[in-house]
């Protein structure tokens, strides 16, 4: 998929992915993500970073992303995703089971050729056990 590096497009493209992500549209996902991803600096490769998107749907059945901020300076995008979930079981090693949760994800993408090439992410994981070690809602 090889379109203008224009900070525009690269958000459009990115619409685009959180739209295929969303409907779990995996077959399209190579559309957006290179053959050889990388995430935070491994190389998951395409089936790799598929793999783990579709972990992140089973263990959160409800999961949406939902971009809050996004900034564009070609070839880098960088997004603050926001989610608002509940997990069925554990999430990054902590019991939710089926509490709901909110927190932040910013995450930055190196584009090339049209096409996610690499990802940075850091997911507050200290806002998800603030909300955890509160009481159980009724």
């Amino acid at each position: 998929m090889a379109m203008s590096a224009g900070p525009e497009s690269l958000e459009n493209i990115y619409e685009g992915y959180l739209d295929c992500l969303n409907r779990k549209d995996w077959q399209n996902l190579s559309q957006f993500v290179a053959v050889d991803v990388r995430h935070n600096g491994r190389p998951f490769g395409l089936s790799g970073y598929r793999e783990m998107l579709e972990g992140d749907f089973r263990a959160i059945p409800d999961l949406r992303f939902h971009a809050e901020l996004v900034v564009a300076n070609p070839p880098m995008l960088g997004c603050r995703l926001v989610f608002d979930c509940t997990p069925v079981g554990e999430l990054f090693g902590r019991p939710v089971n089926r509490r709901r949760v909110r927190f932040d994800e910013h995450v930055f993408y190196h584009f090339e050729n049209g096409l996610i090439a690499e990802v940075w992410s850091i997911i507050d994981q200290a806002a998800i056990g603030r909300q955890l070690s509160g009481p159980e809602p009724a």
